[in-house]
């Protein structure tokens, strides 16, 4: 009845409280979803375009039911860097490898696709049976740790700025109270970017020619632009390093619909049902990787603010969805992400970066994988040496096939081990459902968690 009532306040609350709630989940989402751009060289305004759109989407797939946000996941931020660092080796910069990044997150979007069918076939314990936790905390610890090399160097650009971002965010993340705690990554972006700015570390000379109304994407920034003049073995070499990273992204988003569904009170896992709300997942990072924008996911910093507001209308989030549609089609609000100082970057980056490793430490110890067992420690051995030393080492595997050379990513040789031992070793006891502190662990946007 206390779930119904919250629900019912919302109704009653009228329109200007609603548009205030909307705003309010946009913010809590906003830091975290233009930092995955401002990252990886994709657009600020595609990205918030599409975090739009794909809530959007989410929400017509899942009967207008789940009070979910979609914003940019940062789960694949080790997959772009590795096809560009790729690219480089064919001879292409960033802006033209970055596509390619794309064209395999897009495949990545469709794998939810064929797990939601799996799902809705055999049942979720079957499934992920297969994808076991000793093969996904690995990849996700080998995801931050691939990525520690490039916040370091931001770092160094400015050790004071980085250092400024890095407390901002530890102490609001512990001390801090209400929305304060929900945004400690935005507003240790804010914090040492007026710093900076004030020190004269920052160039505005973008900011003062951008438009204010302009298109949110460019045609030649998209996935499509790559079917101009291919690289067929680029093209197999993006897929095969950034698919695997969907394996950690989907069991990310069980953990949040458990969250969702544990902070309102209602199952969703149930009713919409868990293969509707991963088809949405997959329609929204799909869609929103052709038009080059990051992967979407999730997104725990709205779930706090469900949980802070006791507001669980699903309505607020579509406004706020409507709300990240209209910010896109500002591209002087772009050009002030896109002047962001590096070292602003690599303090962020630096504890973002480490939590995604420290995500995948803990989804190993809360699913209690006995790493005395044989199975368990060559698995767990073999992909984080693959996946670092590869990437350290000669950067990627090529092969050839045809006239085509695929080369693989440390992370991509990684993963595709891992999931072949693990299905080939016996021992294979892994069983989803048994615990669920345990199945919620892999969540990269937050750290607020399910309660019991």
């Amino acid at each position: 009845m206390a779930q119904q009532n919250a629900i019912y306040d919302a109704r009653t609350l009228g329109r200007p409280k609603m548009l205030v709630l909307g705003f309010q989940h946009m913010f809590a989402m906003f830091g975290a979803t233009v930092l995955v751009p401002a990252l990886t060289g994709l657009s600020v305004s595609a990205t918030l375009l599409f975090a739009g759109i794909g809530t959007l989407l989410f929400h017509l797939l899942t009967k207008m039911k789940v009070p979910a946000f979609l914003g940019s996941s940062f789960a694949f931020i080790g997959g772009y860097a590795a096809v560009v660092a790729v690219g480089a080796t064919y001879g292409l910069d960033q802006a033209h490898s970055l596509p390619y990044a794309c064209l395999g997150v897009f495949f990545a979007g469709l794998m939810y696709f064929i797990l939601a069918a799996l799902f809705k076939a055999f049942g979720v314990k079957k499934v992920m049976r297969y994808f076991p936790p000793v093969v996904t905390g690995p990849i996700i610890i080998a995801i931050g740790l691939t990525l520690s090399g490039s916040a370091i160097n931001n770092c160094m650009a400015n050790v004071w700025i980085a250092l400024l971002a890095t407390v901002i965010i530890i102490v609001c993340n512990i001390w801090g109270k209400g929305m304060i705690r929900i945004i400690p990554v935005l507003l240790g972006v804010i914090g040492s970017y007026i710093v900076a700015a004030c020190f004269g570390q920052v160039d505005f000379s973008g900011v003062h020619d951008a438009r204010w109304l302009g298109m949110p994407f460019s045609w030649e920034n998209t996935a499509f632009a790559v079917f101009k003049s291919p690289d067929w073995g680029l093209v197999v070499t993006a897929i095969i390093t950034i698919v695997p990273i969907s394996l950690a992204t989907m069991i990310e988003h069980i953990g949040d619909m458990c969250a969702i569904s544990s902070t309102t009170g209602i199952n969703y896992l149930e009713d919409p049902g868990l293969h509707r709300t991963l088809m949405g997942d997959g329609l929204a990072t799909a869609l929103a990787s052709l038009f080059g924008a990051p992967a979407n996911t999730t997104y725990g910093e709205n779930t706090g603010v469900l949980n802070l507001t006791k507001v669980f209308d699903p309505r607020v989030i579509r406004i706020a969805a409507v709300l990240a549609i209209l910010f896109s089609f500002c591209p002087k609000f772009a050009a002030i992400v896109a002047a962001m100082p590096a070292a602003t970057i690599g303090g962020v980056s630096l504890v973002l970066y480490g939590m995604i490793s420290a995500v995948g430490v803990r989804n190993l110890v809360e699913n209690q994988v006995d790493l005395t067992v044989s199975r368990n420690l060559l698995i767990a051995a073999l992909i984080l040496v693959l996946a670092i030393g590869i990437n350290y080492g000669p950067g990627s595997i090529s092969f050839s096939i045809g006239k085509s050379t695929i080369a693989l990513s440390g992370l991509a040789v990684a993963a595709l081990v891992g999931i072949i031992l693990n299905a080939i070793l016996p021992g294979k006891d892994y069983e989803f459902g048994t615990s669920k502190s345990g199945d919620m662990t892999v969540d990269f946007g937050s750290d607020e968690r399910p309660r019991a």
